[in-house]
């Protein structure tokens, strides 16, 4: 009787075609039922395998609820058909599954891979490994029965095989999240015209560059659809979409994808939608209350018309909304709180304004709460208190005012706090020393007072309390916070002597900012063990004084600031990953230019500026690896080279250099030498720097003629200033074409000859100061085309001639201060330049009256003083007043200058308000008309 009932059993089993997989084996059957071809070849899959088992393997599995190495359950001797993983057929034995996700995997899938030697597979599943580059080739093809297909997240990258297409069976397909990999434009068009039985299609970050498929609107088995990020572009369709069975519609990412939200029949089952990062505009449409069964919705930089429809209210499933950046306005909707199932709330980057409703006693299972980057003002409402499962809290750059609410609900699953950049004031509420799960405080930016308490728990990763007024001393629990990595308590009132022993828990810290307070550090013991992974140390104007002897961060440190503080001296630079040092205005006088080649080998940056330092600099310090170096505002007298090979910024102004000029290295783009005691002509070599942008020689004593060069060298050169020099000769005649010049500044030289006629090129030219020369010219009419100069300086030179006519239309349209006292002008100052000057004019000639006119003078403070008929000299210096008109001359020098016929209004020459004086006597027909002198001086007596 036994022996037929499994005999029926048997024939049923081969009649059902029923599988056997690893959760369920025979134990009591002893023949094996699969082939021993498909072991070899299972095995042989295994070993063109390695395993990670380091800790990389985490970014490929973020998606896996667990990991482990399925393969090293595969043991030869054993039916492959009970491996984990492995799914055979019961009757024929063929293996039809093969689920290695999450396995752990390294190595590269070849053509020839065992994997294809699995003829009759049905589902195949190899997500969340690392194939390293791995193809989807040809040979995937051969699984001509395959129904499911996910090599999601692998590393697979090229061009996917057009063959994919072919295999007709699939039902599910997904590709999604391998970097590199892409379509050809056939190809997608291929897969979507063949693969219509697809229900789950996920091609996320795969590169397609296609317009979106209309065809794909027409897959009325289509459940689920993932084209983020993929290179969408064009318009998506406007007519409504009838998938009655679509319930996932991913578009996110497609920054060319445009189009208005789409419109679902009322016949769908929608449950997640995501459009984030798309081209999306428009109104959101009240049909979105149709989505019944929406608990998704991700519309973050949906660029919006309109408001937020209240239909949205009526999604009671609704779980998660991001509404950022959408360009939402006006006040919060206060129906928001009809959504009692939402557990995540963002309006980030929007521009709210008005208060934030109190609407929260309702949403109960908030998690996550996000209405950071708006206007909204006033008070945080006390209902948030009853938000018992919040996770985070993100208030972040907006004005709120007032205290944070003092009376809450538990919390006892709030990680992350940040109300940071609003305008909150008080004391910290009690609650937040004692939440048991708080990873991330931050409170910076704000107006908070009072001391800070002591935390209660250890789980704190990032404090962040900077820019606030706390007063007192740092809390001792600070320093029991083992977890900690960031801490900030920079800009505040704090105080108090901090010992370095006091950081020795802190072994996670890598960064410390706790610049801009009164505190006082004995730093300079040996402090080797402490902070082992400081990275960021910023201690900055504090009351640091002394000799540095500190190691800590020997290995690690990336970044110091110990700038405006009174350290005298360093014993050592201890730092082997340096690449960040500042430590300008302290009290320096070490002689840090002897042999330093071994000292800071990763320093790119280093600020040594104003302190005490002098000699000769013999230092070699990051020869290979320094790029930006600041030694200005100290004593230095000398270089016996400029060795580093990276340099870019080059600062040395304002010390005691002698002698002959030296060449900044090739690689420079800023260097500064001004304010020194050097002498000589510039060398030659200065022309092989072509990348300089700033060059900086000012204030010196170099003499002889300048290189032809220095016009052309460098065609991204932004500003040449060799003023208050001795040089002579001529200036440089040739400029390059499409140079980026934009301040040229020889005053205060022995310069003749004429002006360069190139200039007339330089079309981003700003400022062209040729005064105190010799130079020896007409007027230099042809510069009033540029379109950009604002400062035109030719004082004090050999100008010649009558101004003449202008030959443009509007002459110097852009100019804010012209400057040609002390020349040889002669004749009639043409009365279209004083009208052209539009960028000097600052009243509205339709709406002058007198007393305007006197607001807007004495908001300049125009007068200096005035003496009889004479004009008022208006400013000191021309770069802090930046709209001056100066056409007038001394009397030790007698220009024949006549002023036109008075035919500008009174209104029209008040535009000229900023105006540099002479010390002539005008003409009678000036002093007259339109009372324009008289309210000059008048003015001058009131301001």
């Amino acid at each position: 009787m036994m022996s037929e009932l499994v005999l029926c059993f048997l024939f049923f089993l081969s009649c059902s075609h029923l599988v056997l997989s690893s959760s369920f084996y025979f134990s009591n059957y002893s023949t094996k039922l699969c082939a021993h071809g498909q072991t070899i070849a299972l095995l042989q899959l295994k070993q063109s395998f390695s395993i990670d088992n380091s800790s990389s393997w985490r970014r490929y599995t973020l998606g896996c609820t667990t990991s482990y190495p399925k393969t090293d359950y595969w043991k030869e001797g054993s039916d492959c058909c009970s491996w984990d993983g492995v799914t055979c057929d019961l009757v024929t034995g063929h293996v039809i599954e093969l689920n290695l996700s999450c396995s752990r995997l390294f190595g590269t899938i070849h053509p020839n891979s065992a994997l294809f030697l699995f003829p009759h597979l049905q589902k195949l599943d190899l997500a969340f490994n690392n194939f390293n580059g791995s193809p989807v080739s040809v040979g995937f093809v051969r699984f001509s029965s395959l129904t499911h297909l996910n090599l999601s997240d692998s590393e697979f990258s090229d061009l996917i095989s057009l063959e994919i297409s072919h295999l007709s069976n699939l039902v599910s397909l997904d590709l999604s999240w391998n970097d590199g990999a892409e379509f050809t434009l056939h190809g997608f068009n291929s897969l979507v015209q063949n693969l219509t039985k697809l229900q789950k299609f996920h091609l996320g970050g795969i590169f397609i560059s296609s317009v979106f498929p209309n065809s794909l609107l027409n897959w009325s088995s289509l459940i689920s659809l993932d084209l983020s990020e993929c290179g969408l572009h064009g318009r998506f369709p406007d007519n409504d979409i009838h998938l009655p069975k679509l319930e996932l519609l991913y578009l996110s990412g497609n920054e060319g994808l445009s189009g208005n939200f789409p419109r679902f029949s009322e016949n769908n089952s929608i449950m997640e939608l995501d459009f984030s990062a798309t081209n999306f505009n428009g109104d959101l449409p009240a049909s979105m209350g149709n989505l019944n069964s929406l608990q998704t919705l991700h519309l973050f930089g949906f660029q919006f018309s309109g408001s937020i429809p209240s239909s949205i209210s009526n999604l009671k499933s609704l779980q998660i909304l991001d509404l950022s950046n959408c360009g939402f306005s006006g006040s919060m909707p206060a129906w928001l709180e009809n959504l009692t199932q939402i557990t995540s709330l963002s309006f980030y980057r929007n521009q709210f304004t008005g208060e934030i409703p109190n609407v929260f006693n309702n949403l109960r299972n908030l998690i996550s709460l996000d209405l950071s980057t708006n206007n909204f003002r006033g008070q945080i409402p006390p209902s948030i208190g009853n938000l018992t499962h919040l996770y985070g809290l993100y208030f972040f750059d907006n004005q709120l005012e007032g205290v944070i609410p003092s009376s809450v609900n538990g919390f006892s699953s709030l990680s992350y706090v940040d109300l940071s950049y609003n305008l909150l004031n008080g004391t910290i509420p009690s609650w937040l020393y004692i939440l048991p799960s708080l990873v991330e405080l931050d409170l910076s930016h704000n107006k908070f007072t009072g001391r800070i308490d002591e935390f209660q728990f250890h789980s704190l990763e990032n404090i962040h309390l900077s820019m606030n007024e706390f007063q007192g001393l740092i809390p001792s629990s600070i320093f029991e916070l083992v977890n900690l990595t960031s801490f900030s308590l920079s800009s505040n009132n704090l105080s108090g002597i901090s010992e370095t022993s006091n950081f020795e828990k802190l072994r996670n810290l890598t960064y410390l900012y706790l610049s801009n307070n009164m505190l006082s550090f004995t730093i300079f013991g040996n402090s080797n063990s402490m902070l082992p992974n400081i990275e960021w140390l910023d201690l900055s104007n504090n009351n640091i004084s002394g000799i540095c002897r500190w190691n800590m961060g020997k290995d690690t440190l990336k970044h110091l600031n110990l700038s405006y503080n009174s350290i005298s001296g360093f014993e050592m630079f201890p730092w082997k990953s340096m690449q960040i040092l500042d430590l300008h205005s302290n009290m320096l006088s070490f002689t840090i230019f002897d042999d330093s080649n071994s000292m800071l080998p990763n320093i790119e940056w280093l600020d040594l500026s104003n302190n005490n330092i002098s000699g000769i600099c013999t230092w070699n310090m990051g020869k290979h690896t320094l790029k930006h170096l600041n030694l200005s505002y100290n004593s230095i007298s000398g270089f016996e080279m400029f060795p580093w090979k990276s340099m870019q910024i080059l600062d040395l102004h304002s010390n005691l250099l002698q002698g002959s000029l030296p060449t900044p290295p090739n690689s420079t783009l800023f260097f500064s030498i001004s304010h020194n005691k050097l002498s000589g002509e510039i060398s030659l070599l200065i022309c092989k720097v072509s990348s300089m942008k700033i060059l900086d020689m000012s204030r010196n004593n170099l003499s002889g003629m300048l290189p032809h060069c220095l016009g052309n060298f460098s065609k991204d050169l932004s500003v040449l200033n060799l003023g208050r020099n001795q040089f002579h000769g001529t200036i440089p005649q040739t400029f390059l074409k499409g140079n980026s010049i934009k301040t040229l500044d020889f005053n205060s030289n022995q310069l003749e000859g004429r002006v360069p006629r190139s200039l007339i090129i330089c079309k981003e030219l700003e400022v062209l100061d040729l005064g105190n020369n010799k130079i020896n010219d007409m007027f230099p009419h042809w510069l009033e085309t540029l379109p950009e100069l604002e400062v035109l300086i030719l004082r004090s030179n050999r100008f010649h001639g009558h101004l003449g006519l202008s030959k443009t239309k509007s002459p110097f349209m852009s100019l804010r201060i012209i400057d040609f006292a002390h020349n040889d002008f002669e004749g009639d100052l043409p009365e279209m330049y004083l009208r052209s000057l539009k960028a000097m004019m600052n009243i509205d000639e339709g709406n002058m009256t007198s007393e305007k006119v006197m607001r807007e003078i004495r908001h300049v403070h125009i007068c200096k003083g005035f003496k009889d008929w004479e004009f008022c000299d208006v400013f000191s210096q021309y770069c802090r007043h930046p709209r001056v008109l100066g056409f007038c001359d001394s009397p030790s020098r007698h220009n024949t200058l006549i002023f036109p016929s008075c035919t500008l209004s009174f209104q029209e020459w008040w535009k000229y308000s900023l105006i540099r004086g002479c010390r002539h006597n005008w003409p009678n027909h000036v002093k007259t008309s339109h009372a324009f002198y008289n309210n000059i001086i008048s003015l001058c007596l009131y301001s």
